[in-house]
């Protein structure tokens, strides 16, 4: 699927290409509204291979992938670091923990700042 894409992908910006190269090489000396066509449907063409080449197909197992593994305070802690406070930084649904620490003190201090957890000073 992927080949597929792909050469999905750069056969429309070749085309894309074609389009406009030959709108202002040679078309413009008959038809200068033809030339301004074929540059307009040119311009379309380049979102248009953007959403083929990143869809998706039924037949792509994306419901399946992994998710990511958060790092565990374990793998993300320096040997002389403290572990992480209990009230580490929200995740999305609302509960927090010390899962929620990336392991980076700077990081976290930065992560906190912007949460209001401490203030500048």
């Amino acid at each position: 699927m992927y080949r597929r894409r792909r050469r999905a992908y750069f056969v429309l910006m070749g085309v894309c290409l074609v389009l406009f190269v030959s709108a202002w090489a040679f078309v413009r000396l008959w038809s200068m509204p033809a030339a301004i066509a074929m540059c307009v449907v040119a311009m379309v063409i380049p979102p248009v291979a953007a959403m083929v080449g990143n869809r998706k197909g039924p037949e792509d197992r994306w419901w399946d992938d992994p998710a990511p593994r958060p790092p565990s305070s374990t793998d993300a802690r320096e040997p002389g670091d403290a572990p992480p406070s209990p009230d580490a930084r929200p995740r999305k649904n609302g509960t927090g923990g010390p899962a929620c620490r990336t392991g980076d003190p700077e990081s976290d201090a930065w992560w906190d700042e912007l949460d209001g957890r401490k203030r500048r000073g």
